[in-house]
């Protein structure tokens, strides 16, 4: 038996690793932005720079290693995942995580696939032998010093709001706010004014909203108006010249989710901090007015669901309709009209609860129904749970019947309001 050796002609080329970096900044400030530009440029260059490693991209985040929803971070994993990447570069383990838990839990899913993650500061290769431990040590290292930075940051603030320093105000409607100087910008003070006016005088934050809209005048930045501009702008105290300090909290460190402060700790309230566009006696009308109007939509039940809620669908906009009250008497109307107003919404009239009531009853109850869809005013379609549809219409009552003495009165009174606020204007 004859065995000839046979020699490689050439040695194949070891292949090269695929390597990418990941980099974050706590905040969008510009000198933080220029960092995380300068590591970018730093780890394209090392890892180009490697013959033997491939360069995959730096993936970047601009806000705090403490948010788990961070863009870039979320891609590196999935990217890894799904075998596009063998080793990651980061600069320290609290840029890849502060949370000793998540930490351990990404290292140890990539450690499986066979993804090594290099931390630079801490010179530790996740997939080493001790490279576990390490990271446990120093990971809990990392969250405590992350706790007592937050810590100090919500020391410094508490103390700024007890010397009653205004923090966080950086823009409203109304205002013009450069440099720390907070000034008032009279045409939009104008239509606050006007906004209190009305609202005084009887009318409600979705009139209200609709008619601004109407006229053409542009929320803050630009947008519409709505309730809910309408109604915080109203419970706003910030507009009389004063400001009520560390209305919200943060829970914790990790999360870093704002919590409403009811009562957990001291609030502030400091006067005179800027300019007023509303005096405090129109401001305090305004809140009496709120509280009395809360108060008979929750004496007559209006919070609470009924059989028609979510049951009600408008056919040209697709939104649900609302429930709501006038003179006593419950109404639905489609929520894109109550909200931006008829422009917007071909089907917005509005359906008396007694006329549902008693066509629903004419099929059976709702029991029997699924949905009612409003195709056209004053037609409804039924669905039935059998998958029957049935059609009925509904005549309104006249304008002259339902024109009572108080309504006439109460439009007067109306009238009179938007005149005065209108003459205010013009002075």
């Amino acid at each position: 038996m004859k065995i000839t050796k046979i020699e490689p002609i050439s040695a194949p080329a070891p292949k090269r690793k695929r390597v990418a970096a990941y980099a974050r900044v706590s905040s969008t400030k510009e000198a933080q932005l220029q960092s995380l530009s300068a590591q970018i440029s730093y780890y394209s260059k090392l890892i180009q720079n490697r013959p033997d490693w491939e360069y995959c991209g730096v993936y970047a985040d601009d806000i705090t290693g403490t948010n788990e929803n961070r863009g870039e971070f979320q891609r590196l994993l999935a990217d890894c995942k799904s075998g596009k990447v063998d080793m990651v570069l980061t600069k320290s383990i609290s840029r890849f995580a502060r949370n000793t838990v998540t930490l351990l839990e990404e290292v140890r899913e990539l450690k499986l696939l066979g993804v090594d993650i290099y931390f630079e500061r801490e010179n530790i290769h996740s997939i080493s032998g001790d490279g576990e431990l390490m990271l446990t040590v120093l990971a809990s290292f990392a969250q405590e010093e992350s706790l007592s930075v937050s810590e100090n940051c919500k020391w410094r603030i508490r103390k700024k709001f007890e010397n009653g320093e205004v923090v966080s105000f950086n823009k409203m409607y109304g205002y013009e706010i450069k440099h720390g100087e907070i000034t008032v910008n009279e045409e939009q003070a104008k239509i606050l004014q006007r906004i209190f006016a009305e609202y005084i005088g009887g009318d409600g934050v979705s009139i209200i909203a609709k008619r601004l809209n109407a006229e053409g005048i542009p929320s803050f930045s630009g947008g519409r108006w709505n309730t809910s501009v309408i109604g915080s702008l109203l419970q706003n105290e910030k507009l009389t010249g004063n400001c009520l300090l560390q209305k919200t909290m943060t829970t914790d460190h990790l999360t870093k989710r704002q919590v409403r402060n009811d009562g957990i700790l001291p609030k502030y309230y400091a006067e005179g901090t800027h300019p007023a566009i509303v005096d405090e006696d129109t401001f305090q009308k305004a809140q009496m007015v709120r509280t009395e109007r809360a108060a008979i939509y929750k004496s007559e039940g209006t919070w609470l669901p009924t059989l028609f809620t979510s049951k009600i669908t408008c056919g040209d906009c697709g939104k649900h309709y609302k429930r709501k009250v006038a003179n006593g008497k419950h109404f639905w109307h489609c929520a894109t009209y109550l909200s931006v107003g008829k422009e917007f919404c071909g089907t917005s009239k509005q359906i008396p609860e007694d006329v549902l009531t008693r066509l629903a009853d004419e099929l059976g109850g709702m029991d029997n129904i699924t949905e009612i869809i409003v195709p056209a005013p004053n037609c409804l379609t039924f669905i039935m749970k059998d998958g029957r549809t049935a059609e009925r219409e509904w005549i309104d009552r006249s304008r002259r019947e339902s024109w009572t003495p108080e309504k006439r009165e109460a439009a007067r009174q109306k009238q009179i309001a938007r005149r005065n606020a209108d003459n205010g204007e013009s002075k």
